[in-house]
């Protein structure tokens, strides 16, 4: 595999360096749904247009594994995106398309129990425990990047089991020669953790976590929840060797999409992992190619809003909202910022 990281490490460079511009920011799109979410990954079906013709969905409630292929397709066709995210199988499938071109492709090493999102289970109501489903040794061969997650509770046992897996992970992908970037979950079950408490104890518990891992097994980057603009300022300033990136939580408006990415990179982040933001979007494309702008300062979020909204009307796609609910910012977080 020659090459496969050159525009993700030429920016990776530059942020380490301390020459970054936002031409820089690594803009990644989280389509690992089907590891937490199952059949659902792909999202509903789409509603029919307004001339009557369908949109292309699955046969049923939900769009099928074909259709979420489609649309990393399509986004790998459109060059706006860094890093292409997906579980084993399906980044097995677009490495075989071979269309990845400059774009890195990354999957998810492992699927924690905090994440199995089935419908009607509880297990993201329970402490996490540290699980694995993909095996490193056969994602190899056409990728070489992939996702571990770690999510802390303040429980001993627990959070000891989930470093000791970290462990095992980070050894045998150095010995595969397998780079990965981590990502540190908002505990799902905490103890004895206050709200407020929550963006210092994850920094803290990301830290020393980190700070008995040499270079060699290190993470490219950091995945994290935005937990206001004071807990990402710390962590980012802490360590500028170490870049920090956000992941984009629930789908929200899409207002609070574009005033994520804005606050986010104003306060030190310089990488977003968006998912179910860029996947329950009703036209991903005209989403992601107004992210740049905003981040370039071209456009406040606002404008963004109206821009996405606009382009909706013309490929005459319904919206989810109406122009004046989508403006609204509903995260507490990002109205706090």
């Amino acid at each position: 595999m020659s090459g496969p990281h050159r525009r993700l490490d030429r920016k990776l460079d530059a942020i380490t360096a301390g020459r970054y511009t936002p031409g820089d920011f690594v803009i990644a799109d989280a389509k690992d749904a089907d590891m937490a979410f199952g059949l659902t990954s792909a999202g509903p079906a789409r509603p029919a247009r307004p001339s009557g013709l369908a949109r292309p969905a699955g046969s049923g409630r939900y769009r099928t594994r074909g259709d979420f292929l489609d649309d990393m397709r399509a986004l790998v066709d459109q060059g706006e995106l860094d890093i292409m995210l997906t579980s084993a199988a399906n980044g097995e499938r677009l490495a075989r398309d071979g269309s990845l071109g400059d774009m890195t492709l990354a999957v998810r090493g492992n699927d924690s129990t905090d994440i199995w999102n089935s419908r009607g289970g509880r297990y993201p109501a329970l402490l996490s425990r540290p699980f694995r489903t993909a095996d490193l040794s056969a994602v190899r061969p056409f990728c070489d990047l992939v996702l571990y997650s770690m999510t802390f509770n303040n429980e001993l046992d627990h959070d000891l089991a989930t470093l000791e897996a970290y462990g095992s992970f980070r050894r045998e992908a150095a010995a595969l020669g397998i780079r990965h970037f981590l990502e540190v979950f908002n505990p799902n079950a905490p103890a004895g953790l206050a709200d407020g408490q929550v963006g210092a104890f994850v920094n803290d518990s990301i830290t020393r976590a980190l700070a008995g891992v040499t270079g060699a097994q290190r993470p490219l980057f950091l995945k994290v929840a935005y937990n206001g603009p004071d807990a990402l300022a710390e962590l980012a300033g802490y360590d500028p060797s170490l870049v920090v990136g956000i992941l984009g939580g629930s789908a929200g408006t899409t207002r609070d999409t574009f005033e994520l990415l804005r606050q986010a990179e104003r306060h030190g982040a310089r990488v977003a992992l968006f998912g179910r933001k860029i996947q329950r979007a009703e036209s991903q494309l005209d989403l992601v190619a107004l992210m740049r702008p905003v981040l370039r300062g071209e456009l406040r979020p606002a404008e963004a809003v109206r821009a996405y909204h606009d382009a909706l009307a013309k490929a005459e796609i319904v919206p989810h909202r109406e122009l004046e609910a989508d403006l609204e910012v509903t995260d507490p977080v990002l109205r706090a910022g």
